[in-house]
C-alpha cells in the first residue's frame, strides 16, 4: 500500500466554478522526495492543501494509510512560502510550541508529565537547532534577530520537532537569495537522505526540483479554462549529475507535454 494514494481529485472555486485540479491520481511511496512543478496558477499549493488535510476536493479522496484526513495532525509538517515565526517568542520556544500544542490541551500544562515532556522537547530542539547550521547561542534571539535564510531554518527545524512522516513545503525557499538558497537546499537534501522523510516540495524552479527531488511530478493545464493534470511523472536516479542538470532542464522543460521524451532525457543522465 502506499503512504499516500490521491484518487481522482477535482478541485474548484469560484460561482460558476472554475476548475483548479482536474482528475490527479498520484501514489507515493514512503520515503520519497517528490517535487511538483508547474506554472502559477497550475494548483500546486491546492494539492499540497489536500495533503494537509487543510482543504478537501470537490470529488475524489486522498488517502493517507488508507485513511482520509479532514484536518492537519502531527503525521504531516508543513514549511508555508511565507513562514511566520511568533516575534515575541524565542528561537527555541518557537521551534517547540507547535509540539506542545499538539500534545498538551490547556488543562494539561501544569502535570508533572508535561513538565517532563518540555524538557524533552526543548533538549531535541536543541539538537535539530545544531543539525540545521545555527548555534546555541542562537536560541535565545528573537526572530527579527535572524536573518532570512536563519528563520526558514528555524521554520524546518519547527516542522521537524513534530517528527512527521511526511513533510510539505510550498515555494519554502523562493525568498531567499540565490545563496542562501542553495545552501537551504544541500540542507533539506541531507536532512531527507538522514531522516527518510517522505517530502513533497513545491517549486517552480526546475533545476531546483531536479537537485533535490526522487521524483518530479509536473502538472499542467490543457487550455486555460481546464483543471490542471500530471503531464510529467518522473522518476529521477539516486543522485543527478549536477553538471548534467542544466542541459536535463532545458531538455525536460521543451519536451513538458511528452513523457516518452522526458523519460529519455533523465536515463541520459543515470
Amino acid at each position: 500500500m502506499p503512504l499516500i494514494d490521491i484518487a481522482n481529485i477535482r478541485v474548484a472555486y469560484g460561482d460558476p466554478p472554475k476548475p483548479v485540479l482536474d482528475g490527479i491520481n498520484l501514489q507515493f511511496k514512503e520515503g520519497e522526495f517528490i517535487c511538483l512543478l508547474g506554472q502559477t496558477g497550475c494548483g500546486k499549493s491546492t494539492l499540497l492543501r489536500l495533503l494537509l488535510g487543510s482543504e478537501q476536493p470537490c470529488g475524489g479522496r486522498v488517502l493517507i494509510d488508507g485513511r482520509e484526513h479532514h484536518q492537519p495532525d502531527r503525521t504531516r509538517g508543513y514549511v508555508p512560502q511565507k513562514y511566520s515565526l511568533f516575534p515575541d517568542k524565542t528561537v527555541l520556544d518557537n521551534i517547540t510550541f507547535g509540539a506542545e500544542c499538539s500534545e498538551f490541551g490547556l488543562f494539561q500544562c501544569l502535570t508533572p508529565r508535561y513538565f517532563r515532556r518540555r524538557r524533552e522537547f526543548r533538549a531535541q530542539a536543541m539538537d535539530y537547532l545544531r543539525r540545521i547550521g545555527l548555534r546555541e547561542t542562537d536560541a535565545a534571539k528573537y526572530p527579527d534577530q535572524l536573518s532570512g535564510g536563519m528563520q526558514q531554518r528555524v521554520a524546518i527545524a519547527q516542522a521537524l520537532l513534530t517528527q512527521p512522516r511526511i513533510l510539505l513545503m510550498d515555494e519554502a525557499f523562493s525568498a531567499l537569495d540565490p545563496g542562501t538558497r542553495r545552501g537551504m537546499q544541500q540542507l533539506i537534501r541531507d536532512l531527507w537522505r538522514e531522516t527518510g522523510t517522505t517530502i513533497v516540495f513545491v517549486t517552480h524552479n526546475t533545476q531546483e526540483a531536479l537537485f533535490l527531488g526522487s521524483r518530479v511530478i509536473v502538472l499542467a493545464k490543457e487550455t486555460p479554462d481546464s483543471g490542471s493534470r500530471v503531464a510529467i511523472d518522473l522518476h529521477l536516479p539516486d543522485a543527478c549529475d549536477e553538471d548534467e542538470i542544466p542541459n536535463l532542464v532545458r531538455r525536460l522543460e521543451r519536451v513538458s507535454h511528452n513523457l516518452p521524451e522526458a523519460e529519455d532525457a533523465v536515463h541520459a543522465v543515470r
